[in-house]
Order: structure tokens, then sequence, then C-alpha cells
């Protein structure tokens, strides 16, 4: 859902410079006005990408044992604001690495302190951030065909990996490593989940799936599962129903492929802690184990009538954390299920929470 209306927004609205003023603003020391013992334990970063061209974007820290939310934390910290569209968040060795799409910007934190330690300039538009060393780093980009490789040491981008993607579908998002092999999938009116071989950093082959695939996880069985969103009617890239696959990572053949309904919009492919089981949107949350042969009947957790936007498991207790954008305007909420389906708490972070990141 969230990428039908980041390409309206992107799409009427590229090449304009981002309204983003960054501060400064008063800084809080969070081992000394907080509990201290707010940043510790398995804790959940929220990223809330906030509204396109409004510089609104913010960073929440969530305490699962205390049931405690602290929101802004990014701006608390350091005195100056995220930016414009957080998109996602990755953590490395205890640094929390931020990558806010339209400021073009990947700022690394301390993850218990939430102070900035650095950042990475110079992107178009990044979206996600994979780690192969300690020096080494892909980010992936929207609106141009090249990948970066990035030193997260120096904070410099290195170099790039050339897609050779046509204009108007330069689009690479989420990224899986199997061997020396890391996948990533093209969306933007694209088909394709392109293999880079991570020792000469080039591409070296491509899947071609449905349209559109947005999301994508590696299973227990080193098997690639991604979900398409069929495109919309009057894309110049075509439309078709929406799909799941299946593809073995070894062979790069896809192994199963569960086709949705018209009108279906199925997003955000996770997995549980052991890789064995698989959840994502389509309105409802649903579940699946990643054996199954056949659909599940039900859903696993029921659409609300509202707008469930984002999706994470906790990887330690499977219970399932639904964010809710709610009208893309006012503070979204998130909800936490255990791993029966039972709700367990709710609360409110930024506006549009769309991303997660376990610490």
């Amino acid at each position: 859902m969230k990428k039908i209306i980041l390409a309206i927004f992107l799409t009427a609205t590229i090449g304009l410079p981002s309204c983003m003023k960054y501060g400064p603003g008063d800084m809080e020391d969070f081992y000394v006005s907080l509990d201290p013992e707010v940043v510790t334990g398995k804790g959940l970063f929220i990223t809330n990408e906030g509204n396109f061209m409004y510089g609104n974007a913010s960073l929440s820290y969530y305490d699962p044992e205390r049931k405690t939310v602290q929101n802004e934390i990014f701006y608390r910290a350091n005195g100056i604001k995220l930016g414009d569209v957080a998109q996602s968040m990755v953590i490395h060795n205890g640094i929390g690495w931020v990558v806010v799409n339209n400021s073009g910007v990947i700022f690394a934190i301390d993850i218990n302190t939430f102070k900035m330690i650095g950042k990475i300039t110079g992107f178009t538009s990044p979206r996600y951030m994979h780690f192969l060393s300690e020096d080494k780093a892909y980010v992936t980009q929207l609106w141009d065909e090249r990948i970066c490789v990035v030193n997260p040491q120096t904070f410099e981008i290195t170099g790039y990996i050339h897609t050779e993607m046509v204009a108007g579908s330069e689009s690479t998002e989420q990224m899986v490593q199997y061997g020396k092999y890391v996948f990533t999938n093209c969306w933007s009116y694209n088909d394709r989940i392109l293999v880079i071989d991570t020792v000469i950093d080039e591409v070296v082959d491509e899947i071609k799936v449905g349209i559109q695939p947005t999301s994508m996880v590696l299973d227990c069985n080193n098997k690639i599962w991604t979900v398409t969103d069929g495109g919309y009617s009057g894309s110049p890239y075509g439309e078709e129903v929406p799909s799941l696959y299946c593809i073995d990572a070894e062979t790069r053949k896809i192994e199963k492929q569960f086709t949705f309904k018209n009108g279906d919009f199925p997003s955000e492919v996770e997995l549980n802690g052991t890789r064995d089981t698989l959840y994502f949107i389509n309105y409802d949350i649903w579940r699946l184990p990643v054996t199954a042969d056949r659909f599940p009947v039900r859903p696993f957790i029921k659409y609300k009538e509202t707008m469930f936007y984002g999706l994470t498991v906790n990887p330690v207790n499977s219970e399932v954390y639904v964010a809710d954008a709610i009208d893309y305007v006012q503070p979204g909420v998130i909800l936490r299920y255990s791993a029966e389906g039972e709700l367990l708490d709710e609360f409110k972070v930024g506006i549009t929470p769309g991303a997660f990141c376990w610490r």
C-alpha cells in the first residue's frame, strides 16, 4: 500500500528538493532524563515515514517488557530532525543505520543512547542497507539504476553496481544473501529479482517473477519468498493478479506460486525467528508454514477497517507487531499480538509507521 502512494507522490514531484529542515533543537540524555532501562533488553525500533516532502519522519523505541514507548528519539537525542521519509533501519555491531529515503541520507546511531555517530550522504533515494563485512555494505535505491557500495567505517560511498534498468523502472529494494550472492527485488515497473556476485560487485543473473515484487525474505530451507502487487489499473507496465512466490536460492528456480484474487494487495513478507513460518499483509494478517503447499483458509489476524501498513515478528517469541497508519496524517498505532493472535498491547508512535528493527 505504501508503495502505490509513494509512487504517486514521487512521480508528481521528482527532481524537486525536499523541504527538510534539520533543526537545531534541545537535546536530551536518555540515561539521565529517562529510566536507564528504557534502552536495554530486546527492544524494538520503529521508523515512522512521516509525510512526503514535509520532513517529519521520526524514530520510536518500544520496550516490550515494560510496555513503554519513547517517540521522536532521534530528534530528542540529537537536537536535529531525522528528515524526509524514514524508510528502513538495520543494526550491525551495536550501531543502528537509519535510511532516510527522500533526504538521501543514512544516519548511524548508538542504539543505547540514540546519539548520532556519523552519516552517509550522496544517495539519490536510498531504500535498504545490507552488510557484507565491517567495511562494506550495499544500499539499494529508488529512481536510480545504481546500487551503492558503501564503507560504513569511513561513512563514504565507494562504488556502484550498475543494474542497467531502463528509465522509469530504476528500483532495487530489499536484499537477502545466500553464499556469496545477494538477491534484490526490483519493484517499480519491473518483474525481476537480481542476483549480485558480492566478490566482483556485479549483477550476474536475474529471476523473472510477477509484476512488482514488493518484499523478500530467505527462509530456513534457503528458499526465497517474495510477494508481487501486480501493478495497478492503467499502469504502463501492465496489471495482473498478485502472487506469492517461493524460489530456491541455489537453483534460482520458482518452486511454488500462490495466486491471489483481483483487488488483493499483498505486502510486507516477514519470517519468525526460526524462519520456518511466513507472515504477510493482505488487508488481514496471514500466516503459513514455509513447507505449506496450500494457502490458509482463515487469516491469522482480521482486518480492522483501517490501514495495516507495516509488519514484524519478534524473533524470540513470535509475537506479531502490526503498524496501523490510520489516515497518514495523525500519529500511527502499533498493535502487538501474541504468537496465538491475542492483542497484548497498542501504543502510538509517529506519522505513518512503516518499518521495524529489533535490537
